[in-house]
């Protein structure tokens, strides 16, 4: 064979495996998980000052990223809830409860107790 040939095909073979395992790992992917709260705030200008802050801190510390941090709530259906929305995230449950358990976040959420009223769930999303 001529060796051009041989390494045109060696190029062409490595190309194909590096695809397939490309592939291989993105299957492997764990599908992220989404937490939805709704936040019922009593005091407002002391929920934002003393809470906020230090509650995004320490999840943002852990990992999180937000979707919707306590926006307009727009209804397409039915009655919208009256309170503060908040979409995180997170790569697992795993971090989620890790995060919650954090010395931190425990330390924040004891002030946001004083504001407010916390109701939130998580759910598992769609791996790509």
């Amino acid at each position: 064979m001529n060796t051009r040939f041989k390494i045109a095909l060696a190029m062409l073979a490595s190309a194909g495996l590096g695809a397939a395992a490309i592939q291989g790992l993105h299957a492997q992917a764990k599908p992220p998980v989404y937490v939805i709260a709704q936040i019922d705030v009593t005091n407002p200008d002391a929920y934002a000052k003393e809470y906020v802050p230090k509650a995004v801190a320490a999840n943002k510390a852990a990992g999180v990223r937000y979707l919707a941090l306590g926006g307009k709530v727009t209804p397409l259906e039915g009655t919208p809830p009256k309170s503060r929305v908040v979409i995180q995230v997170w790569d697992s449950l795993e971090q989620i409860q890790a995060a919650r358990n954090s010395a931190d976040f425990k330390e924040a959420r004891k002030i946001g107790e004083k504001y407010a009223t916390f109701s939130s769930f998580a759910v598992e999303g769609m791996a790509k």
